[in-house]
């Protein structure tokens, strides 16, 4: 609420400041005095206050070196700066905007006119403090997840973003690494480590690269979610793209290690509704997805061999002549009571 905003003035005369200083109590404001320009400097980094009502003419420092180096200090640069003058040449009230000032008013000014600037300046300040701790929230959510140019759209209107559990389309890529425990079993820890990391930094470009977000990585297993944060009308193909795409690049990865230590991802993709947000204990969040089809995309990844990706059949018929397929059977899936057509990805007919 406004009422609970503490503003400063910085004034040379003890009147104004008095004067200044009672309006704004009877407004229910916290008053904050200063009377020369470092007083008023040392004050707004001490405490903070949400608005400065400045002086320009003022001994030690005047106003405009004020407002200058409190908008080049990050810290105070987002603090509103309301010019308080008599001067009445509109080049000086120009030079103070110009240095960063949000507004001013001429002395002697109008008690409804002070009064209802400040309103309009301090709902500014809490627009921009309210968009700026969404776009720093989005930051630390994302920042892991999806690519930095997905980063920098999200950024870029953070109302397109909900963080809470919303049931939506999604496609779902879940892989897994076949063999992973006979390699875990030769090599020492330290190694082990930085064979996996090659393997799954493999997996994240590849989903990066078709801006699929990454929603759970568990051991050797990654999970990646297309369409969500931001809608993706493509998101089967993409994720489709990025499969064929890890399959591709593992074989560049594998030159560079001993063939004891060349395993291959078994791949399973989904497409259909997910419950997407921030899941999980409130000291520990995660931006995945949870729901039938997650699950039964990590049961097709279970059965499929190293190399193979598997699609439902539901998938299968949203991407159509797109991809070239095989049928792989009609599977019992553990925990699904009905079997479910499987068919194996051969290849996306448009590339």
């Amino acid at each position: 609420m406004d009422e609970e905003a503490t503003i400063l003035i910085a004034d040379d005369r003890v009147d104004n400041v008095e004067l200044v200083c009672d309006l704004l109590n009877m407004e229910g404001y916290q008053a904050l005095c200063a009377f020369d320009g470092l007083q008023a400097l040392q004050k707004v980094r001490d405490c903070r206050p949400d608005l400065v009502i400045l002086d320009l003419d003022m001994p030690v420092m005047n106003g405009y070196e004020v407002c200058a180096r409190l908008k080049a200090d990050p810290e105070t640069a987002s603090i509103p700066v309301l010019m308080l003058t008599a001067w009445a040449n509109p080049a000086q009230r120009v030079m103070g905007l110009q240095l960063g000032a949000d507004d001013y008013i001429a002395k002697p000014f109008d008690y409804r006119e002070l009064i209802q600037r400040i309103k309009v300046r301090l709902k500014a300040k809490r627009e921009t403090d309210a968009l700026r701790a969404a776009q720093q929230s989005i930051r630390e959510t994302f920042a892991r997840y999806v690519s930095p140019q997905v980063v920098e759209r999200l950024l870029a209107d953070p109302t397109q973003v909900q963080l809470g559990g919303v049931q939506q389309p999604l496609t779902v890529l879940f892989a897994d690494l076949r063999g992973y425990t006979r390699v875990a079993e030769t090599l020492p820890p330290e190694q082990l480590v930085d064979v996996l990391n090659g393997y799954l930094t493999v997996a994240v470009q590849a989903v990066l690269a078709y801006e699929g977000t990454i929603g759970r990585y568990a051991g050797d297993m990654i999970m990646a979610m297309f369409n969500a944060p931001l809608p993706q009308p493509d998101h089967p193909r993409r994720a489709v793209g990025a499969a064929l795409r890890l399959r591709h690049d593992l074989a560049d990865y594998h030159a560079g290690l001993p063939e004891h230590l060349r395993t291959d991802f078994g791949i399973g993709i989904v497409s259909g509704e997910a419950v997407v947000g921030n899941i999980g204990a409130r000291e520990w969040l995660n931006y995945t997805a949870i729901g039938d089809t997650v699950n039964l995309a990590q049961r097709l990844e279970e059965i499929a061999l190293g190399g193979e990706i598997l699609l439902d059949e539901h998938t299968c018929h949203i991407l159509g002549p797109a991809v070239q397929v095989e049928p792989k059977g009609v599977i019992s899936i553990r925990g699904r009571r009905e079997p479910v057509m499987v068919y194996r990805l051969l290849a996306l007919t448009d590339e």
